[in-house]
């Protein structure tokens, strides 16, 4: 019996050990607790959302403990600092969907201040890389001339778990958002048109990319300053795009320090580089076939009509297609002077973004499109992602870089005004001039 006595004694302290330990502090245990009030604010345009599902995470700055929540009205907090995540499902009456995501942080909640604001921002529900900045302007050498090759792209992982960049494509559009022709068939809505395919090699699990981190892939891998010292170096790139030319006058550079990304198929007889005024669309894709079998079954014939003060002219050309549902992040670019149209489907780019404001703009260089930041998290940046690249992007942008490298500009021919991204000012604002070339 004294035996059972113990038994009972013992488990009768493990139980109040165990729900001790079990009890988040922010729940109710006699200490004063208040029941926060969040006031949403939605993006323009999109009052009036019915929420379908949300959660909202609260972490206790003191403690560092966090309690997540389906329903604002059951948050029950003891008072303290705190910072305040949201994410919710939302429809209008028409059954449009929407995900739109908040944070707010340290929030201070007293007996008389339990008010708790949180701005809304409009996601999409993307569960791999983002393109976080295209720069495919170039740069200038000191006697004004453009330089080239040290184009790039840069993407991240804004998720909030590690992603594996193996078998992730880059792609060019073979279509130009400057020029419009009614292509037969037409297949935007169901695929890209590409003439660009490079993909990250890898066996699933050899390029873990935690959250909060970014890919730097870039046209050629070496240190560029020693050919421009406008330019910055590349030699400490995560990939480079490397072609096998057959023009023996125009050969590609095979950075001997950055690994090559697997050409799947690409244009060009000599060299790729990303199209240097931005009439292009980029994207990422997961293409969940191998290689042979995409070229063999994805060729795109298609015809157009060419309408020329010579003449009328029917054109028939082949590229390949790009199924939609394969792409999970697309940025058009162009220029609002010679702009026409997307050559994306609205499902994956609703906007653009561009460097400069007219064809050659002699103030492009230098500058790239990079997306816009919405807010940091315990120390991670939560890039903006709605698929409308007019909002989740920042245009004529200074490369980043150029900012991280700190590269002195001495070349002409780029802007006098410093352009600010994010809060950060650029090391170098560059003297205009007129003589600059095209």
């Amino acid at each position: 019996m004294k035996i059972m006595k113990k038994i009972a004694t013992i488990l009768t302290l493990f139980l109040l050990i165990v729900g001790t330990t079990a009890c988040d502090d922010m729940l109710d245990d006699g200490v004063t607790t208040t029941a926060p009030k969040l006031s949403l604010v939605y993006p323009d345009g999109m009052e009036g959302l019915v929420i379908e599902s949300e959660r909202i995470e609260v972490k206790n700055i003191s403690t560092g403990r966090s309690i997540i929540y389906t329903d604002q009205d059951d948050i029950e907090l003891r008072l303290g600092l705190y910072d305040i995540s949201y994410e919710a499902e939302m429809t209008y009456g028409n059954g449009d969907r929407y995900h739109l995501i908040g944070y707010q942080p340290s929030v201070t909640l007293t007996p008389t201040s339990r008010d708790v604001s949180i701005q809304l921002y409009q996601t999409v529900d993307n569960d791999d890389f983002i393109i976080q900045e295209v720069f495919f302007t170039g740069t200038l050498q000191s006697s004004g001339n453009s330089y080239v090759g040290d184009d790039y792209i840069k993407i991240y992982n804004n998720t909030d778990h590690v992603l594996y960049a193996d078998g992730l494509s880059i792609v060019e559009s073979k279509f130009v958002t400057t020029e419009k022709y009614d292509y037969d068939p037409d297949v935007m809505n169901e695929a890209m048109t590409v003439h660009a395919i490079y993909t990250i090699p890898g066996s699933g699990k050899e390029h873990p990319v935690q959250p909060g981190e970014s890919l730097l892939i870039c046209d050629t891998g070496i240190d560029h300053r020693t050919a421009n010292p406008n330019s910055f170096d590349l030699s400490g790139a995560d990939f480079e795009w490397y072609d096998v030319s057959t023009q023996p006058a125009h050969l590609d550079i095979d950075g001997p320090t950055v690994p090559n990304l697997d050409k799947w198929y690409c244009y060009t007889q000599s060299f790729f580089m990303l199209h240097n005024r931005g009439f292009k669309a980029w994207a990422l894709a997961r293409i969940p076939i191998d290689k042979d079998q995409y070229l063999a079954n994805y060729l795109y014939r298609y015809n157009y009509t060419m309408v020329l003060p010579a003449g009328t002219f029917p054109m028939s050309q082949t590229a390949y297609k790009l199924p939609n549902a394969w792409i999970v992040d697309a940025v058009n670019c162009s220029v609002a002077s010679n702009r026409a149209w997307n050559v994306t489907s609205p499902e994956l780019d609703r906007g653009w973004a561009h460097c400069g404001e007219i064809d050659k703009d002699r103030n492009r260089f230098f500058h790239s499109v990079r997306r816009k930041l919405l807010f940091v998290k315990n120390g991670k940046a939560i890039f903006k992602d709605t698929n409308n690249s007019s909002d989740d992007f920042n245009s004529d942008v200074v490369a980043s870089e150029i900012e991280l490298q700190g590269t002195t500009i001495s070349a002409s021919g780029t802007k006098a005004t410093t352009v600010t991204y994010d809060g950060i000012t650029p090391v170098n604002p560059a003297t205009p001039s007129s003589d600059q070339p095209k």
